[in-house]
C-alpha cells in the first residue's frame, strides 16, 4: 500500500493553473493517495520553498512555473542533466537519500512541446521561430533541436534578453538569431513552426506585424498560454490557414512525466490515465 503524500505546483499567479486538476485525476485512476495544491509564490519564496519541501513529511514533488523556474535550480541537492544544461527546471521530485530528504530538478516542458507538436502532425522541423526568450523558450529550444530544428529565430523586443537562449540553441548545434516581430512578418512563411512563450495576451500586440497573410498554409504554432483560450494569437493563426496546437496540450503531455514520477508507479496503462487526464480539462484524448 502506498502511504499518503502530497503535492503542489509553485508559481505566481497560477490562480488559473489546470495542473491540479491534471494531477488528482491522474492520481484517482491511479489509486494512489497524493493530495496536490496550488502554492502561490514568488521568486522570492523560493528558499522557503526547499526547505518546506525538506522539513514537512509526506512531500512527492511539486511542478514549477514562472517566476521560479531558474531561481529554484541552486536550491536542488541533484538536478538532471537536461536542466544542468538548460538552467531551469519545471520539476521537483522528493525523495529519501541516507536518510534525508533529496531535492531533485527535472525538466519534463521539453517533453510536453515535444509530444504536443507530435501529435499535432509537426514530428520533424527545420527552421523554427520562438517568441519570446525566458524559461519556457529555453526548454522550446531544446525541444525544437531534437525535433529536427537547424535555425531558431528568438522574436523580442530587446535582442539583450535572447542572449541565452542563443547561447543554448548554438551549443546545441543550431543556427540563432534574435529578430523584432517585423522581421518575422517579413519572413514568415520560412518557418516550419512557431513557439509562443509568451504570457496570456502578450502576443496580442504582435499580430498585426506578424503579416499572417504571408503564412505558409498548415504551419503550426504552439501557443503555451493556454488561459484565456483560444488566444487572438490563435485565432488569427487559424483563420490564416495555420494549425494552432493549445498550451493545454503541452502541459498534459509535460505532467504526464511528472505523475510518473511523483507517484513511483511503473506498471499501468498510461494510455488510459492520459485519457482520464484530458477528461479533467476538456482536452480530446490523443490520437493513437
Amino acid at each position: 500500500m502506498i502511504a499518503p503524500g502530497k503535492a503542489a505546483v509553485f508559481g505566481q499567479p497560477i490562480a488559473h493553473s489546470k495542473s491540479p486538476a491534471l494531477h488528482r485525476a491522474a492520481y484517482t485512476a491511479l489509486d494512489v493517495p497524493i493530495d496536490y495544491q496550488c502554492l502561490e509564490a514568488g521568486a522570492g519564496q523560493a528558499p522557503e520553498l526547499a526547505e518546506r519541501m525538506r522539513e514537512e513529511a509526506g512531500w512527492r514533488g511539486a511542478s514549477v512555473t514562472m517566476p521560479l523556474k531558474n531561481v529554484m535550480v541552486p536550491l536542488m541537492d541533484s538536478v538532471s542533466e537536461r536542466v544542468q544544461r538548460l538552467g531551469v527546471l519545471n520539476t521537483i521530485v522528493v525523495s529519501q537519500a541516507s536518510g534525508r530528504v533529496h531535492l531533485r530538478g527535472e525538466n519534463t516542458d521539453v517533453d510536453g512541446i515535444i509530444r504536443a507538436l507530435a501529435e499535432a502532425g509537426a514530428q520533424h522541423v527545420n527552421t523554427v521561430a520562438v517568441l519570446g526568450a525566458g524559461g519556457t523558450a529555453t526548454a522550446a529550444t531544446a525541444a525544437l533541436q531534437a525535433m529536427g530544428a537547424t535555425t531558431v529565430d528568438y522574436v523580442v523586443r530587446d535582442a539583450g534578453r535572447a542572449t541565452g537562449v542563443i547561447e543554448l540553441a548554438t551549443e546545441l548545434g543550431c543556427t540563432a538569431t534574435a529578430i523584432d516581430v517585423a522581421a518575422a512578418g517579413q519572413d514568415l512563411n520560412r518557418y516550419d513552426a512557431v513557439v509562443s512563450t509568451l504570457p496570456p495576451r502578450a502576443a496580442d500586440a504582435l499580430i498585426a506585424d506578424l503579416q499572417l497573410q504571408k503564412l505558409r498554409p498548415g504551419t503550426a504554432l504552439l501557443d503555451v498560454a493556454y488561459d484565456p483560450w483560444p488566444s487572438a494569437l490563435a485565432t488569427a493563426w487559424e483563420a490564416a490557414g495555420g494549425m494552432v496546437i493549445g498550451g493545454l496540450s503541452m502541459l498534459l503531455h509535460q505532467a504526464v512525466e511528472q505523475v510518473q514520477m511523483f507517484s513511483g508507479v511503473t506498471e499501468a496503462d498510461w494510455g488510459q490515465v492520459t485519457n482520464v487526464m484530458c477528461d479533467a480539462v476538456g482536452l480530446p484524448h490523443p490520437r493513437t
